[in-house]
């Protein structure tokens, strides 16, 4: 079962921009094996973080104003927006623990981090 809800550029404002808490977007593209590579890393983060943060995904060729808005040139590029605004962009496919290490210090203490304390 998926984490990630779809959205498009006609929803992107609604569900990405409007949102009170931070959201992962990842840009992808059917034909990316990248991006079928790092899904599954994505859902385990949003799972790990369910109810703090959201996960959405936006097909990279179907959404062309998004993508432009936010010049996204490869795919997956991933992004962490907050406040409506991109905090963290990485492009490219990477393990759960590089992109924790890249976004941890802008996300909330997550599910396992707060059982443990």
């Amino acid at each position: 079962m998926s984490n990630a809800r779809v959205v498009t550029d006609d929803s992107f404002e609604t569900e990405v921009l409007a949102c009170t808490t931070p959201v992962i977007v990842e840009f992808w593209a059917e034909w990316c094996g990248p991006c079928r590579m790092v899904a599954p890393v994505l859902e385990s983060i949003a799972d790990d973080y369910a109810g703090q943060v959201g996960l959405v995904k936006i097909n990279s060729d179907e959404n062309p104003a998004t993508v432009s808005r936010y010049r996204v040139l490869h795919v997956p590029t991933i992004c962490l927006f907050s406040g409506g605004e991109v905090v963290k962009q990485v492009i490219g496919a990477r393990s759960k623990t590089a992109l924790l290490r890249e976004f941890g210090d802008l996300l909330p203490p997550s599910k396992a981090a707060r059982v443990a304390s």
